[in-house]
């Protein structure tokens, strides 16, 4: 490994200095993969250097005493209170995958110290948080309201840490959310015929099977399977049935996570218990189906609420979410292989660019717009439809058009979901690869095809650092059996698999790498001159 090492620093030396006499000639069409990567880098500039401001912008705001941020900035109540369910489950995660991606030093530092003062000033129930009050120096309620702590935990769990824990691994982060977890359920209040559960909110449940369903497989421990059975059987073996018993089902935010969480948990049983997937599985058709039939406007896109048994819309405003509720039926589709949970998918991918440009999603909120493409781009990544990317390409603008010059979006908890939306879409147009450190003159853009990763990467002043290429994190941080697709999830594109070996070529050598996948995961070395690009290929 060593000896690979040397070789490998040895081979960016030559790509560095000597390399510049003996420029390698690529393919026109290599050539074109390049010229599409480095336009796609112009925009990775923008988008990662608008995260950093957003960063920035909300450490600002962040309270003198404490050093947590406001839940928002627009009314005095909520500018003097950190809460669960909003800024720790919507802002606070992604100023730490912000962090982790552009400033690492942000991340071992400010990020790290808000976790440890957030779990020691607001952990009211066993390890669950409650809403703390800046002025009061303690807990914003008199009254410990179990029902409202295990809401705000929830939220946190499932918007926040398991996105964080998906990217980073094991981490601090990973452990709070399991502390967090294991006390909902250690206080779970509601008995019912299958056993205590933590609430009967659709809500929160959802919250919990999606969580539980992932956090099954990262552990491998079966009480995380039973808690999430206990669930669907409560909700798809009796009389709680979301499309049969249900007067309202929302399938926009704050309610159609009950229907991807019933499919997560329906995909996991697919693989740790058979019979149980057998038990729910015309249950789960049941939904999908009723929600096919009178859930979705005449472009195939979900209303915001409809009584499913009258099977007429309650709400007919049109989902920005559609994507969450979609993933739950092409994650059906994955794994009983049903071509009707698939076309919906299509359908909806199809009518965006038609359609819903510039569409006012939740009357034009920065927060409706990431929802919208994170939607769409998770979709797209597993069904290429054309013009979705134009889509995608054409909403991002329209978001970004709303941060302000002092970094800040809409000023509230929302703010977080821009860098969420953004960073996936960054991470879309470079393959999945990033550089540390960043700095703000740098651009990076790649082009994934025929199981090659086509990069350009330039620097105005000159740079040194690492490429870092993604891994298959579904599988070796999660375990998971399948790569569903998830709320909140980053989609993988390259990745650098261990037990694998991969060859590095650049324009500035005629010498290839042969690398090992262990090795370009930690990142490979490179350092570029002022003005000029690098062009690389991983294959």
């Amino acid at each position: 490994m060593r000896n690979t090492r040397l070789l490998f620093y040895l081979f960016i030396l030559i790509f560095s200095f000597i390399a510049c006499r003996q420029e390698r000639a690529f393919t026109t069409e290599q050539e074109e993969l390049f010229s599409q990567a480095a336009r796609d880098a112009a925009l990775v500039n923008e988008g990662f250097n608008r995260c950093l401001k957003y960063l920035n912008g909300w450490i600002g705001l962040a309270d003198s005493a404490t050093g947590l941020i406001p839940r928002n900035i627009n009314d005095n109540r909520s500018k003097d209170i950190w809460n669960a369910k909003d800024c720790a489950a919507d802002n606070y995660p992604f100023m730490v995958l912000t962090s982790a991606l552009l400033d690492r030093d942000l991340l071992s530092g400010k990020m790290t110290e808000m976790l440890r003062t957030e779990t020691r000033l607001t952990s009211r129930v066993g390890s669950m948080p409650d809403t703390y009050s800046f002025s009061k120096k303690d807990f914003s309620n008199s009254d410990t309201v179990l029902s409202d702590i295990i809401f705000g935990s929830a939220e946190y769990i499932k918007d926040g840490l398991i996105p964080l824990t998906e990217w980073l691994g094991p981490s601090a982060w990973s452990e709070r959310l399991v502390s967090i977890l294991n006390d909902i359920w250690k206080y779970a209040p509601l008995e019912t015929p299958y056993g205590m559960i933590c609430s009967d909110n659709p809500e929160v449940n959802g919250d919990m099977l999606q969580t539980l369903s992932r956090i099954y497989w990262t552990t491998g421990d079966r009480k995380y399977l039973e808690w999430a059975e206990r669930l669907g059987d409560y909700y798809l073996l009796s009389n709680n049935h979301p499309t049969r018993n249900f007067r309202v089902l929302r399938l926009r935010d704050h309610g159609c996570e009950i229907v991807s969480g019933l499919c997560e948990l329906y995909a996991t049983v697919s693989y740790a218990d058979r019979p149980k997937k057998e038990m729910y599985q015309n249950h789960i058709m049941e939904m999908l189906d009723r929600i096919l039939e009178v859930g979705r406007n005449e472009d195939g896109l979900f209303y915001n609420s409809v009584d499913p048994i009258k099977g007429v819309p309650v709400d007919s405003a049109i989902a920005d979410n559609f994507g969450y509720t979609l993933n739950g039926f092409y994650t059906v589709f994955l794994v009983d292989g049903i071509e009707k949970y698939r076309e919906p998918v299509l359908t909806a991918l199809e009518v965006l660019n038609k359609k819903y440009r510039s569409y006012a999603w939740e009357g034009t909120s920065s927060d409706g717009y990431a929802d919208a493409i994170e939607g769409a781009l998770n979709l797209f990544v597993r069904e290429p439809v054309a013009s979705a990317k134009e889509w995608i390409d054409s909403e991002i603008k329209v978001m970004w058009n709303k941060q302000k010059p002092s970094g800040i979006i809409e000023g509230w908890h929302g703010d977080g979901n821009f860098a969420r939306t953004t960073i996936m879409y960054c991470l879309w147009k470079t393959g999945g690869v990033h550089l540390t450190p960043w700095t703000e003159d740098l651009t990076i853009g790649g082009i994934w095809k025929d199981n090659r990763l086509y990069l350009t990467i330039s620097s105005a002043n000159g740079w040194k650092g690492k490429v870092i290429p993604d891994r298959k994190r579904h599988s070796e941080y999660m375990h998971l059996p399948l790569d569903w697709p998830r709320i909140n999830q980053f989609p993988e594109y390259f990745t650098a698999e261990k037990g694998r070996s991969y060859t590095v070529s650049s324009n500035l050598s005629r010498k290839d790498l042969v690398i090992s996948g262990e090795e370009l995961q930690g990142g490979f070395p490179v350092r570029i001159k002022a003005g000029s690009t690098m062009k690389i290929i991983i294959q």
